[in-house]
Order: structure tokens, then sequence, then C-alpha cells
């Protein structure tokens, strides 16, 4: 049981290495398909390579079901790696928001969630049989004349303020390579706009 925990953490350090990986952006872009969402699991060995693929397709789209997680079907639920909600109330004036943190953060996921024409996860290969499965995962935005980006969900989250960097059992950051969006948000976006939550 010690051996397992130990893998799981050391599996847990190095998803972010291959999260933070660029993207084919290309390849993301050709998975779009007329009037569909379209969703593409990627799990990654221990190497970094491509051990299985999973893709889905919903003319509905994919809704939150918290504040980290999203439904992919009856079976499978995805959860983003390293971030979390900030915990109690927070108050944001600006955008007219007094409520729970948690509630917060699931809006902020619901807005990411509800126009990408395809969303990319990338989870390591011990996650594919789970039903709930850690991932990291990016949304590919495209409105002609307008928009055409793909964007970390992790990333667009924690950069503005829904969303934190969660910490590990001893302390440290769960995703280092989110330490610049959460810098952004800290200047007073989302829940850091209440000066409680930078006490937390």
């Amino acid at each position: 049981m010690r051996l397992a925990a130990g893998c799981l953490a050391a599996l847990g350090a190095c998803l972010p290495a291959y999260a933070a990986e660029p993207v084919d952006q290309a390849y993301v872009r050709s998975l779009a398909a007329p009037g569909k969402t379209v969703l593409v699991v990627e799990y990654y060995d221990g190497q970094g390579k491509v051990a299985e693929r999973k893709g889905f397709a919903s003319a509905s789209g994919f809704k939150a079901v918290s504040a980290t997680d999203f439904r992919v079907g009856s079976n499978l639920t995805i959860h983003l790696y390293g971030i979390e909600p900030c915990q109690g109330d927070m108050v944001n004036r600006k955008e007219g928001f007094a409520g729970s943190c948690d509630d917060y953060a699931r809006q902020g996921l619901a807005t990411l969630l509800q126009s990408p024409r395809v969303i990319y996860c990338r989870a390591f290969v011990s996650e594919a049989g789970a039903q709930a499965q850690d991932a990291t995962c990016y949304g590919y935005y495209n409105y002609p004349g307008s928009l055409d980006s793909i964007d970390m969900f992790e990333e667009q989250l924690v950069s503005l303020g829904t969303h934190r960097i969660a910490k590990r059992p001893d302390g440290t950051p769960a995703r280092n390579d989110l330490a610049e969006a959460e810098a952004i948000g800290r200047r007073g976006y989302g829940m850091w706009a209440d000066p409680r939550i930078a006490g937390q």
C-alpha cells in the first residue's frame, strides 16, 4: 500500500510536466465536428507517450458538476488536476457576486464549458479505467472573424481568480506551471478581490 501511494505521488508530481508541454494546435483543431462538442482524452505512460485515447461527442456540451469536475458520461467525470476554489464565502463587488467560493468557482468552470468546439485532455494511463479522472484540459474556441484560440482550462481559471493552485499535503503547490497564472489572478481578480481570501 505504501509503495502504491508512493507511485501515485510520483505520477502526480510528473503530471504537470506533461500537461505543460505545448499541445499540437493543428491536431486539436482537426478534432472539431460540426454541431458537436468533441472531447478527447489522451492517456500517457511513464515515458510520456500516448498509451490510450478515448473520444466523446455531445450535441449539448459537457456540464460542470462541481468547482473542479465536469461530467462526460454516466460513468466518467473529469477532475481538473491541481486547482481548487477558495474556502468559505467571498465577495467580488465589481462582478456583483457574494456567496460561496465553491459556487463562484463552479460558475467559472461552467463558463469555460459553454462554447468550446473541442475539449482536449491529458491524463496518466493509470486514470483510464477510473470513474473520476485527474486530467489537464484545453478548450478550442472558434468564433469566425473574432477568436480562434486553444486555452488550458486550469490556466484560465487560475488567472481569472475563480480558482487557485491547490496545495499538496506537505504544503507545496500541486501545479508549479500555474504560478504565473495565479500571480495574474492575485492582482485583484475573482476571489482575490476579497482581502479575506489572501489570508487563507
